[in-house]
Parts: C-alpha cells; structure tokens; sequence
C-alpha cells in the first residue's frame, strides 16, 4: 500500500499545504500569506488605479484636479471671503497641503470601507488573504497621489517664495514629505481596515462616514490653524494631537516656512505611534473576521 493510500484527508491537505475553505488561519500565518501575495496586491493597486477615471474624457488627470479645485475653493472661501487665516503667514501653501493630504486619507478610508462590498465576486470566487482588497485602495489611492504630490509641491514653494520670500525656502526639509506620507499611509491603511470590517456587518456606516469624514476635516485643521481658532486648553490639545492634525502639522514642516509648525521631533515621535499601532489594531480587527467575508 502506497504512502498516499495510507494518509488521511487531513493530512493530505496538510502535506501540501492545502487549507479549508472559510476558515481564519491563524495572525502569523495569515501575515506570511500576505507577504507571499504582495504581487498580486500591487497589480490589484495598479489596477483600482487605471479603472478609478477610465470613463471620464480627462481619466488620470483628475487624480490631480479634484485636490487642486478643493484647495482653490477653500483658499477663496476661507482664506479670502472669511478671512480665518489667523497663524498662516502661507495662506495658500497651508491649505493646499492639508487639502491634498487630507483628500489622500478621505479618498483612502472612504474606499477601503466599500472595499468589501464592492469586490463580493472577487470575495466570493477565490482563496486569498481578504485584507489585500482594502490595502490595495489605499495603495491606488497613494499612486494616484503621486502626480498630486508634484502639484502640491510647486504650489507651496512658489507660494512661499511669492508671499514669504525666496530667502524663506527650506530645502533641506523637502525629504521629510516621504516619512510624513508613509506614516499618514500606515494609519489610513488601520483605519481603513477598521471601516472595512465595520461596514462589513453594519452597511449603514457606508452612510454615515461621509459625515464623520467631513467633520474631521474641520477638527484637523486642513483650512485654519487649529491653535488660533481653538482657545479652550483641553479641546485644543485634543485637536492638535489627534493623528490626522499630527501629519498635517508633519507635512506643513516639511513644504512650509510657517512660525508656529517648526521641526518637532516629539511629533514625529508621536506620529510614529499613532501609525504602528492604528494600523496593528485594524489587521487584528479584520482579520479576526477573515472567515466572514463574503458568507453575508
């Protein structure tokens, strides 16, 4: 009698690494699982890319429009028409990179909680860490950020040439933009992932987050210097310390030239904090619900 005559089913699928259908595999397992699938979860970016403007005569280029017309109307209806541009020496250049990042984690949550949803066929059809589907909005959405990064980046520099002074531009900050937009990544990936989960079982939220969304564009300090419309001691630490005001403030200190956000190691420090453990937190949630995707 053969080897394979001898074997149970069981340990046949577990000689050649065979795993049951609907079942959560154990965290360390389902990491190694993404790992070995990063490819196909940079095609599937690449590709949420390509199929995000595809029906549109303009395509791509909105990727850049659409944070570049926020920023032109809150530029004209705050910093303008309202006048709320209390600590900004750069009214221009503070809006337009709190819009353009901003837009990145907005865009990043608001997909990757419909990211389940909206692959069901995908879900449904094929074995494969589930989690791959929300990383890789957010990973589209960071692509689609990158010709946006170019725009935001001459609009600053010129507006701080412009408004400032030549003699105001800080190169030697202009590197730092990367770490700011890899932290503001990794926390949106954890929040996402939140979401994802959450809209799973609760559809509804799909409804409510455009809300939660916009109110947090207004306690981030994405259109006014939170300090200066803030008095209160204990509202103001929360708002200038929450995670989203945090890379705001990290990415202004590295395109501005603006008094009140100077180089802060500590923010930094807890930028860092915030983005390892938002994003520990949401794979933990998510995958704690591996087994469910797609059975609703």
């Amino acid at each position: 009698m053969t080897e394979r005559a001898t074997l149970t089913s069981a340990e046949l699928a577990a000689k050649y690494g065979l795993q049951p259908m609907g079942v959560r595999p154990p965290l360390m397992a389902y990491c190694r699982d993404v790992l070995q699938r990063r490819e196909f979860l940079m095609v599937l970016s690449q590709s949420k890319v390509q199929a995000s403007n595809r029906n549109t005569y303009l395509g791509y280029i909105w990727s850049v429009l659409t944070p570049l017309l926020n920023s032109l109307v809150y530029v004209l209806i705050f910093g303008v028409l309202l006048g709320t541009r209390d600590g900004m020496s750069n009214v221009i250049g503070y809006i337009v990179v709190g819009t353009f990042m901003y837009g990145f984690f907005s865009g990043s949550v608001n997909g990757a909680a419909k990211s389940i949803k909206g692959n069901l066929r995908l879900v449904q059809s094929m074995q494969f860490p589930r989690v791959i589907i929300p990383i890789s909005v957010v990973g589209a959405e960071i692509l689609a950020l990158v010709p946006a990064l170019v725009v935001m980046f001459v609009i600053s520099q010129m507006s701080v040439g412009f408004v400032q002074g030549w003699d105001q531009l800080n190169p030697e900050r202009w590197i730092l933009i990367v770490p700011a937009l890899l932290m503001l990544f990794v926390f949106s990936t954890g929040i996402g992932l939140i979401m994802a989960q959450l809209a799973s079982r609760i559809p509804d939220i799909l409804n409510f987050l455009p809300f939660v969304i916009r109110i947090g564009m207004y306690a981030s300090g994405v259109i006014f210097a939170i300090e200066h419309q803030v008095r209160e001691g204990l509202l103001l630490t929360i708002m200038q310390y929450q995670p989203v005001a945090i890379y705001l403030n990290l990415g202004r200190q590295a395109m501005l030239s603006e008094g009140g956000i100077q180089p802060d190691l500590a923010m930094w420090g807890i930028g860092l904090g915030w983005a390892v453990l938002t994003f520990a937190v949401g794979f933990i949630i998510f995958w704690r619900d591996e087994a469910r995707y797609g059975r609703d």
